[in-house]
């Protein structure tokens, strides 16, 4: 049976990564950096074309404000989405475009949407992650259990931030997926899959490699960004949104 390995989150790109990923046997990645507009998520997947690994824009949708923000990840996408809109703003602009609406990292700090708004947005949601290698394992317990109360498909990722963690966790489709189409259809149509995590005493190294990111990317590079950089670029004030 035909088997595509789809990392479904990393925040990197570049051709050492994806060299990581073609290493890891990875087929298909979904690029989706935080705070990156669209047409950029685009023109820099579309540079790796003739990778050996397809790559697949994504965009991670931060909803709300920011003390009260929460995380959807959109794949499909035909227009750009900014963030810090309202939850019910951003999920008609994905369905008015037919995109993919999948949960990241359900339950996790303040930031992802917990079992009650699952539940209430369940028939807006395509499918709900069950595995992510940057959280610990109380946190995708967590997951699995707001998981196992819904009727949603399953899905895993790296959420790779730093090289390394490319291919440590992959959703594996029992069907070929060659482009973006082939992953929203698979992912609308609740294809067949199985989510995987490698193990080990490497693993676990990159795991908290991951987590420790976290940390930095929660307190210094947020200072960077808010502070220091002005307006994101994907905030709903800036001029690339009408």
């Amino acid at each position: 049976m035909m088997q595509t390995r789809v990392d479904c989150h990393i925040k990197t790109l570049s051709p050492s990564v994806i060299a990581r990923a073609a290493a890891r046997e990875v087929d298909a990645v979904i690029y989706a950096p935080h705070f990156t507009p669209l047409p950029e998520i685009e023109a820099t997947a579309a540079q790796y074309g003739d990778a050996p690994v397809t790559v697949i824009p994504g965009r991670e949708i931060f909803t709300g404000s920011w003390r009260s923000r929460r995380h959807l990840l959109a794949v499909g996408m035909s227009e750009p989405v900014p963030d810090f809109i309202t939850m019910e703003a951003a999920l008609a602009a994905l369905r008015d475009q037919e995109a993919t609406v999948l949960v990241p990292h359900p339950g996790f700090a303040t930031v992802s949407l917990g079992a009650p708004e699952v539940a209430a947005l369940g028939d807006q949601l395509d499918a709900i992650e069950v595995e992510n290698f940057k959280s610990r394992r109380r946190h995708n317990r967590r997951a699995r259990a707001i998981a196992a109360g819904t009727d949603l498909p399953s899905f895993g990722s790296s959420y790779a931030h730093l090289r390394g963690s490319i291919g440590e966790v992959w959703t594996a489709f029992d069907r070929r997926i060659e482009s973006a189409a082939d992953l929203v259809t698979a992912l609308r149509e609740g294809a067949p899959r199985q989510v995987v995590r490698r193990r080990g005493a490497g693993a676990w190294a990159r795991g908290l490699a991951e987590f420790a990111h976290l940390g930095y990317e929660n307190t210094w590079g947020k200072i960077d960004r808010v502070l220091l950089s002005g307006m994101e670029p994907t905030h709903p004030g800036h001029v690339a949104y009408d």
